[in-house]
């Protein structure tokens, strides 16, 4: 009974392929929107996840200026001063579960090789910079001890600033130190009234979150930038990179108290500066767009809807079309549950094609949208597996009307219809 009820569903709705393909018109559009924006969604959550992940594993990023209230700082301002190197070396000394701590000055300039020239961010740091943003030397070295201590005019470039320089592409050697074939390597920078050696290039991190350009970047040690470039010793902000376990809260205390001590704040003083954990910062973004993509994925959800009332619009037309047809096998021996088996059958049928093509629809616009927005593919099976069962779930909602009517029909009326 079940294949021959099949059969007479699938041979109705062969009947009427264009109607057929209009009434899950719907379907196919509900479905394929709710797996685009959920899968889109979940690619955006990882591609910001990552991004804030490029700027240091565990990084707290310590800045001077005033809180002004929960989650909201001012800026430096007048009379708050700035950091010192000795804080720094203080933080790695006294506190526990610090894996590494580096000071960081910064200024814009623009810097000259031969005849081009180009404005960036020029940073005063040690080599404990690299390790706290998690940066790689796609070639050269990192600074010497003697070259930090006494200010060497020596340098390390962001890929964007080489290549706008000097152009070219990075050496293909495995190891940094042996890619003497990279364009920019061992020249001469000039920034401001001094030139500088070219020791390291930094391999690329590409756009941050905040959507600037990481690689658009000059690293010099930090005695360099104070003693050629500012002109002051000033320190804006202290990198703390967190050891893999660390109890964050018990850190960012202790390094809140040692700071408070260091800057002579009274008890009753609130603090000139301000902690930002950039775990915490990815982990709040991140649930930001999860809310946004079950927002929009319950919007794209309600296509479903309406793509199931469509279906049984159709479907009472249909049964109304075919009334003759039903009194008919009704009048021969058919049962009710036959006949309500068949257009129950029918509208489930249209349904879970409406599903299936949906779910092709959205497999390629999914991919193109992905490549399109530079965030990472992420199939679901969860998510496609579930849109096809509730669209197959609204073809028995909406069709079990349209087939009781159809089962529920008077053979003799049926057949004096006309």
């Amino acid at each position: 009974m079940w294949l021959n009820t099949l059969l007479l569903a699938l041979r109705s709705i062969r009947r009427n392929l264009l109607r057929s393909f209009l009434t899950i018109l719907g379907i196919v559009i509900g479905v394929s929107a709710v797996i685009t924006m959920v899968t889109l969604g979940r690619g955006a959550t990882l591609a910001v996840q990552n991004q804030i992940s490029s700027l240091g594993s565990n990084l707290l990023m310590v800045r001077t200026g005033q809180r002004l209230g929960p989650g909201s700082f001012g800026g430096g301002g007048a009379g708050v001063p700035s950091f010192k190197e000795g804080d720094a070396d203080a933080i790695a000394a006294q506190i526990g579960g610090v894996a590494a701590v580096a000071p960081e000055g910064r200024t814009g300039a623009t810097v000259v090789a031969k005849a081009r020239n180009w404005t960036t961010n020029i940073t005063g740091s040690n080599n404990n910079w690299l390790r706290t943003g998690n940066w790689k030397l796609a070639a050269g070295r990192e600074f010497a001890d003697d070259e930090l201590r006494a200010g060497a005019a020596v340098c390390i470039v962001g890929e964007t600033v080489r290549r706008e320089l000097w152009g070219g592409k990075i050496g293909s050697a495995s190891s940094p130190e042996l890619n003497l074939d990279t364009p920019g390597l061992g020249e001469q920078l000039r920034i401001k009234q001094f030139s500088c050696s070219v020791v390291g290039v930094l391999a690329s991190k590409g756009q941050a979150a905040m959507g600037n350009d990481q690689d658009d970047i000059v690293l010099v040690p930090l005695q360099t930038l104070q003693r050629r470039v500012t002109g002051n010793q000033k320190v804006a902000t202290l990198l703390v990179s967190m050891q893999d376990g660390s109890d964050s809260t018990r850190l960012k205390a202790s390094l809140r108290q040692l700071l408070r001590e260091r800057r002579k704040l009274a008890d009753a003083d609130d603090d000139n500066f301000n902690i930002l954990d950039t775990q915490q910062l990815a982990e709040t973004i991140s649930g930001t767009t999860r809310v946004m993509t079950m927002l929009l994925g319950a919007v794209a959800a309600v296509s479903l809807l309406v793509g199931g009332i469509g279906i049984m619009n159709i479907m009472l037309v249909s049964v109304t079309e075919r009334t003759r047809e039903i009194g008919l096998r009704l009048a021969i021996g058919a049962l009710e549950r036959e006949v309500l088996l068949q257009f129950l059958i029918e509208a489930v049928v249209l349904a879970a094609l409406g599903g299936v093509i949906g779910i092709v629809i959205a497999l390629g616009a999914t991919v193109g949208l992905s490549s399109l927005m530079d965030v990472p593919f992420m199939f679901d099976a969860s998510v496609n597996v579930l849109s096809f069962v509730f669209s197959a779930a609204i073809g028995v909602v909406f069709g079990y009307f349209p087939a009781r009517r159809a089962a529920r029909l008077d053979p003799i009326e049926a057949l004096r219809h006309e």
